[in-house]
């Protein structure tokens, strides 16, 4: 019986839970955001929590300490140099989980694990701007102020190495007939001529 054992044990052993949440909790101080799963995120936030309160402590023991989590000399100096003067007027909740989706493979619940105090801005969905060419003006409008002007660099076609010009464009490759594949395997058994019957 697990009496008074609380946490999650992410279907893992003791040895790789740990190096789960040390990596989650590297990753979270680079990255400042990651996705996640839901039960990793709940499980690391303690893990990333502690860290930034022994942060803001900033004495040699708090050091080690933090050391002995991150195995990295520069992660600890970035811990108590930067991220976590950022939580000094904060008495908890450094973290923050913002459910996201469910997977598609195994339908887990997926989920942003970041800091509250960021250092820059974080954008998840950018939304990409579509160019055209050519477009027709409305009435009063110049075509100018509508459609947005392609560089050179963009409409030049790209010449192979070596000088060589390309014999073939991509409207041709398109209009070309594709020649016939000749059966194999089984296909091939079946179109076999039989003799005079």
């Amino acid at each position: 019986m697990r009496h008074a054992k609380s946490g999650n044990r992410l279907s893992r052993n003791r040895s790789l839970r740990k190096a789960t949440m040390r990596d989650m909790a590297r990753a979270i101080l680079v990255q400042e955001r990651i996705c996640t799963t839901m039960a990793k995120a709940k499980e690391a936030r303690k893990f990333i929590d502690k860290l930034i309160t022994l942060g803001k402590k900033d004495n040699l023991a708090s050091r080690r300490r933090a050391f002995a989590i991150l195995c990295d000399h520069t992660m600890v100096a970035d811990l108590f140099s930067k991220t976590a003067p950022r939580f000094k007027a904060r008495n908890g909740g450094y973290t923050r989980i913002i459910p996201y989706m469910q997977r598609i493979g195994d339908n887990a619940k997926l989920a942003f694990l970041e800091l509250t105090e960021k250092s820059r801005e974080i954008v998840t969905n950018q939304k990409r701007v579509k160019v055209e060419k050519e477009a027709v003006p409305a009435k009063g409008k110049t075509a100018a102020a509508d459609t947005k002007t392609v560089s050179e660099a963009e409409v030049k076609p790209v010449t192979p190495a070596g000088g060589a010009t390309a014999t073939h464009s991509k409207a041709d490759l398109k209009t070309t007939p594709k020649a016939k594949a000749k059966p194999t395997g089984i296909k091939k058994l079946f179109n076999r001529k039989v003799g005079s019957e």
